[in-house]
């Protein structure tokens, strides 16, 4: 069901429960120690990355520790709910992943509702996916991509990473919107889909931009197209899927949360100190060389804007049948 945006608001709020002395008490003080950044997947990565550029500039901002704390297992699940059930005093936050938003329709039963047990804080980055192929792939460009799959009906292989990643519900919504039949072919990680995508073992895979790009630049993939609904900086002449399927759009997003009821003004202090992170030149130009675009934005927009990817990928993930491996 579609969140109305009152609800939203008042979501994103997160402190209405709280005595107004108390938040402003809280508020005032906060940080009263070290913080940490709970990452629910394992180190390494451009995920990490994100979280520790932002754990640096907090740190220098507010005078106290904020640590990264990497709590992977169960599809990201296991460090959410590590959140969700930490103190609401701003001194446990989640890096918030496009996993959280597909969760709430990939597993049956989960111990937390994220859009409720979590209070949106600040978007971060949005990364796309590329669309890449093997160089003795016959289709070079995405609209003969989609006239050979309509000719030849479950005889690609689209690789991901995984049942359930950014990669494998990105290509399910293309063949969705395309009105297209691939077959999906899900590895343990995205690393030996590309590496079968480099031998020539699978034909498609809707690939993560940092982890794609070189391969790109040095001609062992061709790029088709960029899954964002703009084109990315660093492949200007890629299209975008959504040129050739109109309304085509799918990336990650990454931002930070709290536990629900974390005082309003904790979230808005840190909400002001991550913007003003994601202004800063040099922080924009890291998040471009790996992938991303940054997100600034309101608690509230970007409480809305996770209610609308877990939405929108619920309809996907529905649609496909996909099932948490």
């Amino acid at each position: 069901m579609l969140l109305s945006r009152r609800r939203i608001l008042h979501l994103a709020a997160g402190a209405a429960a709280l005595p107004a002395t108390s938040r402003i008490t809280w508020g005032q003080t906060y940080p009263a120690r070290p913080v940490r950044i709970v990452v629910p997947i394992a180190a390494g990565g451009a995920t990490d990355i994100f979280a520790r550029l932002m754990s640096q500039w907090l740190s220098e901002r507010l005078g106290q520790s904020f640590v990264v704390e990497n709590r992977p297992g169960a599809g990201t699940n296991i460090g959410t709910e590590t959140v969700v059930r930490a103190p609401p005093d701003g001194h446990t936050l989640l890096l918030i992943g496009p996993a959280n938003t597909f969760n709430a329709t990939l597993y049956d039963k989960l111990n937390f509702n994220f859009i409720h047990d979590i209070a949106p804080v600040a978007g971060i980055v949005r990364v796309s996916n590329v669309v890449v192929v093997h160089p003795s792939f016959p289709a070079k460009t995405l609209r003969e991509l989609i006239a050979y799959a309509k000719s030849n009906p479950g005889k690609i292989n689209m690789a991901s990473g995984g049942n359930g990643t950014t990669g494998h519900v990105a290509g399910e919504l293309f063949k969705m919107m395309a009105g297209v039949d691939m077959i999906h072919v899900p590895y343990r990680g995205g690393a030996p889909a590309l590496t079968d995508l480099l031998g020539g073992q699978v034909q498609v895979v809707f690939a993560p931009t940092p982890a794609s790009i070189e391969y790109v630049r040095g001609g062992s993939m061709r790029a088709l197209a960029i899954t964002t609904a703009t084109r990315w900086d660093a492949l200007p002449d890629i299209p975008t899927v959504g040129e050739f399927v109109p309304g085509y759009e799918a990336s990650a997003v990454y931002g930070l949360g709290a536990p629900k009821n974390t005082p309003a003004n904790i979230v808005h202090k840190l909400n002001e100190e991550i913007n003003a992170a994601l202004a800063e030149p040099k922080i924009r130009a890291r998040f471009a060389d790996l992938g991303g675009t940054v997100v600034a934005s309101s608690h509230a927009e970007f409480a809305q804007l996770l209610a609308d990817e877990t939405e929108k990928w619920a309809r996907v993930i529905k649609f496909a049948g996909i099932k948490a491996s």
